[in-house]
């Protein structure tokens, strides 16, 4: 025991003396904290700039203007009578949307037929897109009910009746977790598990290439070396983890706090397996500087098999087996359902029985890996 809290402390003051592992170990963390939420700041996209174009020149067609300009979606900025000049705006990226009332709009109305609106987004920008037609979708709706609602008080006795009839059910969508639908709220906290265990495995990395190019590892052979060294690379994860989970999450305002004695049984758990996994690959690495090369380029596809922003019924057979060897994919589906959803620990038993897997594999291929590794002339048995 002795000897692995000596392993422990040596490991300590070896990252507290290294500046590049300090940077990745807490700074990239807390500059990752408030740069990364950022662009996720407005939570929703609002105000998309979208051009009218009425061919139709009418009191209904301006109504369907004015309701569209006051939609929290879009921004009117042009009214043209031509197409050209709208698609001329959407060419220079001045608007992500239009709205084309064509002539005869209001006439087909009068006479008790269905009157056509087109409506055309920007593609190429998936969320200004999204925004734009859903937002003039719901604002042409809003004036179809109303148009439905005047014919319907022509047949019935009250406007009360007509409401009913024009929307007999009643729906009044309520969020129970991302309450404000927002991106940020979506994609922050899983990220956050991910920047933790990509910061941790580079700066493992760093190390054992700095201890290989010195001459080797400063430490014996034995399993409690190991286990110090295991652990205080576990306990830079766990703060890391408490920082974000604990005070980033609540600094920016998202759900978090969901079930509190199950984020204390993951967060130790996440913390052992991601610092065994990282020592693992840090006994490949010889130099100092190919671990930054080689992981940084691995964050994005790992982020994909997670499962957070790709469904992960999508992938490759494959690659649905091969997106649980990295502790991410359990971390981020546990603490997601953990902290943001309020799951209990039963519900995430296939993540955490997975997070089990991985530390236990990780711990014994590390430990023989570790075994094998060259030392430092004066290492040894204390």
């Amino acid at each position: 025991m002795r000897n692995m809290w000596r392993a422990f402390g040596q490991t300590w003051r070896a990252i507290l003396r290294d500046p590049a592992a300090i940077l990745l170990f807490f700074v990239g963390g807390i500059v990752y904290s408030f740069f990364y939420p950022l662009p996720y700041s407005k939570e929703s996209v609002q105000r998309v700039p979208i051009a009218v174009v009425d061919q139709d020149r009418t009191s209904l067609s301006r109504q369907v203007t004015r309701y569209a300009a006051a939609h929290p979606s879009v921004n009117v900025v042009a009214v043209s009578p031509t197409m050209a000049e709208a698609q001329d705006l959407l060419w220079r990226g001045e608007i992500a949307g239009t709205l084309l009332i064509p002539a005869g709009f209001t006439e087909k109305i009068l006479r008790g037929r269905q009157g056509e609106l087109d409506l055309s987004g920007n593609g190429v920008y998936m969320m200004l897109n999204k925004a734009a037609l859903n937002g003039l979708a719901e604002a042409v709706g809003t004036v179809s009910a109303g148009i439905e609602i005047k014919r319907l008080n022509a047949t019935t006795p009250s406007a009360a009746q007509a409401m009913a009839q024009r929307q007999p059910l009643t729906v009044i969508p309520v969020p129970l977790f991302n309450v404000r639908e927002g991106y940020g709220a979506y994609i922050v906290p899983g990220v956050m598990v991910l920047i933790i265990q990509q910061t941790l495995l580079i700066a493992v990395a760093l190390m054992f290439g700095t201890w290989f190019e010195s001459g080797g590892l400063p430490y014996d052979t034995r399993l409690s070396s190991y286990s110090g060294v295991l652990a205080a690379y576990a306990s830079v994860t766990m703060l890391n983890a408490l920082y974000f989970f604990g005070f980033v999450l609540w600094w920016q305002d998202y759900p978090r706090g969901g079930n509190i004695t199950g984020m204390l049984v993951l967060v130790p758990l996440f913390s052992l397996t991601v610092a065994a996994f990282g020592m693992l690959l840090g006994t490949l690495f010889r130099t100092r500087e190919r671990s930054a090369q080689l992981l940084v380029a691995t964050a994005l596809p790992i982020m994909f098999l997670s499962g957070l922003t790709w469904p992960v019924e999508a992938l490759p057979a494959p690659l649905h087996a091969l997106r649980w060897l990295f502790p991410s994919t359990a971390g981020i589906q546990s603490f997601i359902a953990v902290n943001q959803l309020g799951a209990s620990l039963p519900q995430v038993r296939q993540e955490v029985v997975a997070m089990l897997l991985l530390g236990a594999a990780a711990m014994s291929l590390g430990f023989w890996r570790w075994r094998t590794l060259p030392r430092e002339r004066t290492a040894g048995s204390p």
